[in-house]
């Protein structure tokens, strides 16, 4: 009797973890935007393709934007949503063109976990392309937030006069 009651126990523990409470539903999101695979490969640059639709990752320094400090806007460029004014704008260090806030409502967040760890990932929220990532180590003296993202993603309007 004395090993029965353990090994009811350990069944009972078992039972309480059913893989039907584990079941997550991911809804499809839809965009305003919506294109084909090969309709977003023709429109798009194979850099521009791999990061705003395979959520991939330019190399650090390498996009001309991360240095721009001109007036402006910086846009989405899959659909030219605008995404961050110019003002927001500072120099992470990281080597990716970094905003401090973004235009409340052109951009949308998610969960990305591909690298092992949890990562809020931004996206357009017209076309759902993929922009970067935003991070809690800002500047304190405004938002405290710093929007990492990939150059090749973006498109620059500068202001006139």
């Amino acid at each position: 009797m004395k090993k029965i009651i353990p090994l009811l126990m350990i069944c009972f523990l078992f039972s309480c973890n059913s893989t039907a409470q584990k079941k997550e539903t991911k809804q499809k999101v839809t965009f305003e935007i919506t294109k084909t695979d090969a309709e977003w490969k023709e429109q798009l640059s194979a850099a521009q393709y791999n990061v705003l639709r395979k959520a991939g990752t330019e190399r650090p320094f390498s996009s001309p934007l991360n240095k721009t400090y001109a007036k402006g806007v910086y846009h989405c460029a899959a659909c030219n949503t605008p995404l961050f004014k110019s003002e927001h704008k500072f120099d992470s260090g990281t080597g990716w063109p970094s905003f401090d806030r973004v235009i409340e409502g052109n951009v949308a967040f998610g969960t990305d976990t591909k690298i092992g760890y949890t990562r809020d990932e931004e996206h357009c929220a017209t076309c759902g392309g993929h922009l970067g990532h935003v991070f809690n180590d800002g500047p304190n003296d405004t938002t405290g937030k710093r929007h990492c993202i990939n150059g090749v993603a973006l498109k620059f309007v500068p202001t006139e006069g």
